[in-house]
């Protein structure tokens, strides 16, 4: 009996999560799907997937499906599968905010099939690269990293289980949370940074001096403003921004609070408190990224990130009987 996951989206996240269970050596058969047939021919050369289907036959048969999309394309993609998905079957999408799927799942996934949402990290060796797609793709993108699982309520704990023994054969580490904590944390750290490169570029681009400053502006000007050319398209940020509007408000409200008391500082020639400041940001830089790269909370609650055969457990929950006898037995 084999497995069978649908990847939707080739991109560097699903790609990634291909060359993963490839490398895992599973009993997977990994079928992929992409709007771009290129990207799909690429990927089934790199031995990304084994297939490739379009929808909605790629879902048809599936046990698994990912939603490796644009957010802004997740609602109309929810709405095509959720006719053709087999009983018991499990959607999981990538998304960085959840408040908005989770909505169009109850909308669109029929009855006697689940939904729940994974956030995933990446490994801090690619955080230097600028590259990003199918060639970005690695096996280990995810190793020595936290998944975040969103369940909603009423989730079978088969069915958690399943996306922690996904996130352990990818290399991470699955970590149980809510969408409302979920989102809160990554509007702080993935959405509040896109916002301040938007808010950049609006207070710089087209304003007073600006054709004579964008013959100097550099690295640090790249740097900020990339926060907007390699992750979530406009549409998609769009989405986010304002399926999450509250805790990003506040995350807003934090930074222009900081910035406001810098502004103060610099405004009043304090140079003790802007040489403080500036101190701290350095330092707490550095203290993050060798906390990233060290990642010792991967060994916290016993779950440490060496599993000795992570491939068997991961094929126990699929090869057992079905999600419902399994729950049914339980009982």
């Amino acid at each position: 009996m084999t497995t069978q996951i649908t990847i939707l989206g080739l991109g560097q996240i699903g790609a990634s999560m291909g060359l993963a269970i490839k490398e895992s050596e599973s009993p997977i058969h990994r079928v992929g799907c992409d709007k771009n047939i290129g990207l799909e021919k690429a990927a089934l050369s790199l031995g990304v997937v084994d297939y490739v289907r379009k929808l909605p036959e790629a879902v048809r048969g599936a046990d698994v499906v990912v939603l490796c999309l644009p957010l802004a394309e997740m609602r109309e993609t929810l709405k095509l599968i959720g006719p053709n998905l087999k009983a018991n079957a499990v959607v999981m999408d990538t998304a960085p905010i959840k408040s908005g799927v989770m909505s169009w799942a109850r909308e669109f996934i029929p009855q006697g099939r689940f939904y729940l949402g994974l956030v995933p990290s990446l490994n801090p060796e690619t955080f230097a690269s600028s590259e990003t797609g199918l060639n970005a793709a690695r096996p280990d993108l995810f190793k020595r990293t936290i998944m975040v699982v969103d369940a909603p309520p009423g989730t079978p704990l088969e069915v958690e289980q399943l996306a922690v023994d996904l996130a352990k054969l990818l290399g991470a580490k699955a970590m149980l949370t809510d969408i409302s904590e979920s989102d809160g944390l990554m509007s702080s750290v993935h959405l509040l940074p896109q916002l301040t490169a938007a808010a950049l570029l609006d207070a710089t681009v087209d304003g007073p001096g600006w054709l004579d400053a964008r013959k100097l502006a550099g690295r640090p000007f790249a740097g900020v403003t990339g926060g907007l050319a390699y992750y979530d398209d406009p549409a998609s940020l769009k989405e986010a921004v304002l399926a999450s509007r509250f805790s990003v408000v506040h995350a807003l409200d934090v930074l222009m609070a900081s910035l406001k008391s810098l502004r103060d500082d610099i405004e009043k020639g304090d140079e003790k408190s802007v040489v403080e400041r500036l101190d701290h940001a350095f330092a707490a830089r550095e203290r993050w990224l060798d906390e990233r790269s060290a990642a010792e909370w991967l060994k916290e609650g016993g779950d440490a990130i060496e599993l000795p055969d992570v491939a068997a457990q991961f094929r126990h929950i699929f090869f057992g009987s079905s999600v419902i006898d399994r729950k049914k037995k339980k009982k």
